[in-house]
């Protein structure tokens, strides 16, 4: 247990760490060779040009202007001062609503701080129940509720106060998620033109006999949405061919490496490899006549391979991308059942091009089960098992742990900056570097499942990663034990005693929360601004790869917002906080400098640097909500707990609204602001869809969509449309009387619209226009 003396040292620590990343980034930021490191998204947007292009040869790489050092925090108030509806322009919805999470974070806990400093701390100190008592404390623990004696009346102020901390909670998640559901809405109402609002992803198309599945899509949709239907795109397994574009790229990149190798030695000395293993064993061979020959090949295989896309159907899924004339009609079409065999026919909005994942589309949908079924199981053992190394380093990062497996450095742990080190500040640094694997390994399962949009699997991992969180780091650090010993113990006791056991728990473990919000909140936030890995790669792809303009703006690997790994890492802190305001308050100053610091250095990296893979107009919302009011429960049932401990019979009994409360209004926001974010309303695209219409009579959809949706490796490739999907454009604007099929032993199908003519008059009002 660490002391007040030890948190401080670990403060200080973390404190100069973060200032010495902040002051290194100050500096880093201005010189003009970082340029693109720093602000790479005004680069890809065109709006900042290079300053290694103009002035003298030491202003090119060094900045002399000694008075812009002395400015080094001028950034914090730059990226405070774009307004919110600029930076949506600038940055996307997503970025918003992410960094609303952050401010989420301050509106609840800021306040919150503030009344239990006001009047929970003074409650908590003026007792003697730790100094009479022959318990190891530390004057920290003075502050929390261990420091109330049993049975004392003095409870009921932590009752009201969970009464009071809960109720400001609700409002302030019912407020966020009012203001995002209207931003969603807004943005969707007002942005620009897009593939994914015309388009449905259409799953598990049943086979026929008489009709390939190309053929099938089409006449599915002529026959069921006949006013609306405008082409359609198959999905084709290219995962192979995917794979070879991508090696050709790789090698690409090495002939390019010792092409610039070669010409900057004068063309004296061609360079030389091995073909063996990493390079390192094998045969040396020239080095650009090695890489030349070696893309000739794939070459050759890509094109073999693409012609084997196209000729066979076995390469053809049971999936399609079909597109409608209007947004009214993809709506239609994505929120409605399309046939009697709920299997078969599956529809859903299509993602955004951007967003496909495009691998995942080549798995059969009935596998997905079987799929999710594996992970499941997969990841309960990845949760407990990972206990056992956590469990192993934070038992090792305390004296007595050390001492007892090394008793030859029992001197060093008698010196007390050694022991405070070990007690303040190694337990955080321990967890943080077991989690550093965690989340690439959760990606993998989240595409195992079969998910075909790159923000589905972010938002699965997500929720992999929260619940991963919960039970090893918050859990799996109050109790003690090996994983296994747990898993006994909540097993072989009534579910009715796990609070109390975790919450007598909660209390003793306030230090180690601490210095983990010191050293993953403070200093991995202001490590996160630094970008010391995007630096260094960029330099070294500067220096050795780069000879296009492209090359460099590839070079400069702005990365994104990685929902995955930091709403969960929010989520944490959410839970710390909610979990500790009443029991020990002294956590939650921790917790509010975290959340200011990181709405600043985010709003900062969104603004001058990340670039958003996709948009998804904030529909992570209902997660973000989902999860805090989770942490809220979790926290009044562990406080029931520790009260029964504390022998707290009168004031027990009055948390059990709590959490029934607190459902309740779950329930209600859920049905209230959640549909706004699964659906898309008629109205909203019937007004959109006239709008665009009234502004664009010429607006010519089916060119807009026609290669929307086409595997990204034939982009790289010779143009290749996969077949004459849809119809002609002008056979796109009559009404087919009949709907061909191939089928021999059926008669052709009427596709006469039942809908009334004002309404297909409406949708087509600007058709019968004369366009220039």
């Amino acid at each position: 247990m660490a002391t007040s003396s030890e948190i401080g040292l670990a403060a200080a620590i973390n404190i100069l760490t973060a200032f010495a990343f902040l002051v290194a980034f100050a500096i880093l930021r201005i010189q003009p060779f970082n340029d693109r490191v720093y602000f790479p998204k005004w680069y890809l947007k065109g709006l900042r040009n290079n300053p290694l292009q103009s002035g003298a040869f030491v202003q090119k790489f060094v900045n002399l202007d000694f008075r812009s050092y002395l400015r080094f925090l001028n950034w914090m108030p730059a990226a405070l001062r774009m307004p919110e509806p600029e930076l949506i322009d600038h940055a996307g919805l997503d970025s918003v609503v992410y960094l609303r999470i952050y401010l989420t974070g301050l509106k609840i806990f800021v306040p919150i701080a503030c009344l239990a400093f006001t009047v929970m701390v003074p409650v908590n100190w003026t007792n003697r129940t730790l100094e009479e008592s022959k318990l190891t404390f530390s004057d920290i623990d003075k502050l929390s509720i261990s420091n109330i004696p049993k049975g004392s009346n003095r409870f009921f102020t932590h009752l009201v106060m969970a009464y009071a901390f809960t109720f400001w909670t609700c409002y302030i998640l019912k407020r966020e998620y009012e203001i995002v559901a209207k931003m969603r809405l807004h943005f969707i109402a007002s942005e620009q033109r897009r593939p994914d609002q015309f388009t449905v992803l259409v799953r598990n198309v049943p086979p026929d006999p008489d009709e390939t599945v190309n053929e099938l899509v089409e006449h599915f949709f002529l026959v069921n949405h006949p006013d609306q239907y405008l082409s359609h795109q198959v999905v084709y397994n290219a995962n192979i061919l995917s794979k070879l574009v991508n090696e050709k790229k790789t090698k690409r990149n090495w002939l390019d490496y010792y092409q610039l190798k070669y010409d900057r030695s004068n063309k004296s000395k061609r360079p030389l490899m091995k073909t063996g293993y990493l390079g390192l064993f094998g045969k040396s061979v020239d080095a650009i006549d090695f890489y030349q020959s070696e893309i000739e090949k794939l070459l050759k295989e890509i094109s073999k391979e693409r012609e084997k896309i196209i000729t066979s159907s076995k390469y053809v899924m049971p999936a399609a991308f079909v597109s409608f004339k209007s947004r009214w009609g993809a709506a239609v079409c994505a929120q409605t059942e399309q046939s009697r065999n709920p299997t078969v026919w599956l529809t859903e909005w299509a993602p955004e091009p951007r967003d496909v994942y495009w691998d995942n589309l080549a798995i059969p949908f009935v596998s997905l089960t079987v799929r999710r079924l594996i992970i499941a199981v997969a990841f309960f053992f990845l949760t407990f098992f990972f206990m056992i190394p956590i469990a192993f380093v934070q038992s090792l990062a305390n004296i007595d742990g050390i001492v007892k497996a090394a008793p030859f450095m029992r001197g060093i742990m008698e010196v007390e900056f050694v022991k405070s080190f070990i007690q303040g500040v190694m337990p955080g640094i321990a967890l943080k570097i077991f989690l550093i694997f965690l989340p690439s390994i959760l990606m993998m399962m989240s595409k195992f499942e079969g998910f075909t949009s790159i923000s589905a699997l972010e938002r699965r991992s997500a929720s992999r990663y929260y619940i991963f969180q919960f039970i090893n780091v918050f859990l799996g650090s109050i109790i003690t034990g090996t994983a296994f010993q747990q898993l006994n113990t909540f097993i072989h006791q009534p579910a009715n005693t796990i609070p109390v056991t975790i919450g007598a728990s909660i209390p003793m473990k306030a230090t180690f929360f601490i210095t983990y919000i010191m050293v993953d909140g403070w200093a991995g936030v202001a490590g996160e601004i630094l970008r010391l890995k995007p630096l260094i790669f960029y330099h070294l792809k500067n220096f050795f790869l780069v000879k296009t303009e492209k090359d460099r703006e590839e070079a400069m690997n702005p990365g994104s917002l990685s929902f995955n790994t930091g709403e969960p890492q929010i989520q944490l802190y959410f839970l710390l906080g909610l979990v500790y305001a009443v029991v020990t308050p002294i956590l939650l100053p921790f917790i509010v400098v975290f959340f200011g610091l990181a709405y600043v250095v985010y709003r900062h990296q969104i603004i001058n640097v990340y670039n958003q893979q996709y948009e998804s107009a904030g529909s992570f919302w209902p997660d973000v909500h989902g999860r805090i009011i989770t942490a809220l429960i979790v926290s009044q049932l562990l406080l029931m707990g520790l009260l029964s401990t504390k022998e707290a019979a009168q004031s027990t009994p009055l948390l059990i609204a709590l959490p029934v409360l607190t459902i309740w209004f779950h329930r209600f926001c859920k049905g209230r602001y959640e549909p706004a974010f699964i659906r898309f309303p008629l109205q909203e695209a019937m007004i959109k869809d006239t709008l665009e219409r009234a502004r664009e009579p010429c607006l010519n959809v089916k060119a807009y969509l026609e290669n929307a949706y086409v595997h990204p490796v034939f982009y790289n490739e010779d143009r290749w449309d996969g077949s004459d999907d849809g119809i002609s454009d002008e056979e796109s604007q009559k009404e087919p009387p009949l709907v061909a099929t191939k089928r021999p032993s059926r008669t052709n199908t009427p596709a006469r619209s039942q809908r009334s003519e004002s309404t297909r008059t409406l949708l087509s009002v600007t058709d019968e226009r004369s366009c220039p």
